[in-house]
């Protein structure tokens, strides 16, 4: 459905990201890779949000690499410059579904999910945010500072974005008087990703996807 575009950054620059179109005037969902890269799951998420009526913009923030191996992909994580792919690839994503008209909210999992943290505290531009089983050093991006619509979605046997990890940031936010819709899922980190027959599970995945779709519905509309 979708396919490969260049779209600016605010320095000026260009990152390569993949569009899946609803239409103009639709609202937009910026969708962020795990740490496997821009691959064909992560497109499809796209898609999927296409048909749900978003402009949905998937940026390439490993410029091009994808791995289906742990190790190479802990290397390309590492090796992101996170705050980059914030303030530039990320916001640039965000402001170029701007253009097409409509609300802007952005979505990730795994590094993807903590980098939705980071874009709702550091992007201006965007006007909610849905979290999957990831978040970033406080220290970095603090979730106190969160004031947009945020919904996040944690797994039970989750050992790298563990449960504690996520009552941390419910309850960062809580005291700073924000109103966060938090799930959790007895379920493994990445339960979402169908492409992972190991943790994947598809009644915590559609329940994930009606709750997400209810809540953006609200959080973008005109």
């Amino acid at each position: 459905m979708g396919h490969m575009i260049e779209f600016k950054r605010p320095d000026g620059g260009q990152t390569g990201g993949y569009l899946a179109s609803a239409g103009a005037g639709k609202p937009g969902i910026v969708v962020i890779q795990e740490w496997w890269g821009l691959n064909d799951q992560i497109c499809g998420v796209a898609d999927r949000f296409a048909r749900a009526g978003y402009n949905a913009l998937a940026p390439d923030l490993y410029k091009g690499r994808v791995t289906q191996k742990p190790d190479e992909a802990n290397h390309l994580m590492t090796g992101l410059d996170f705050p980059g792919a914030t303030h530039q690839d990320i916001r640039g994503a965000v402001m170029h579904l701007a253009s097409l008209g409509g609300k802007v909210g952005v979505m990730g999992f795994c590094m993807g999910g903590a980098l939705t943290v980071a874009s709702a505290v550091h992007v201006p531009e965007a006007s909610a945010a849905v979290c999957f089983y990831g978040i970033p050093p406080a220290d970095f991006a603090d979730p106190a500072k969160i004031t947009i619509p945020f919904q996040g979605h944690f797994a039970n046997r989750d050992d790298w974005c563990t449960p504690v990890a996520a009552d941390g940031l419910e309850k960062a936010m809580k005291a700073a008087g924000q109103a966060p819709q938090i799930h959790r899922y007895e379920a493994d980190h990445g339960f979402f990703n169908e492409r992972r027959g190991e943790v994947y599970d598809a009644a915590c995945a559609q329940q994930a996807w009606d709750r997400m779709t209810e809540f953006l519905a609200k959080a973008l509309a005109a």
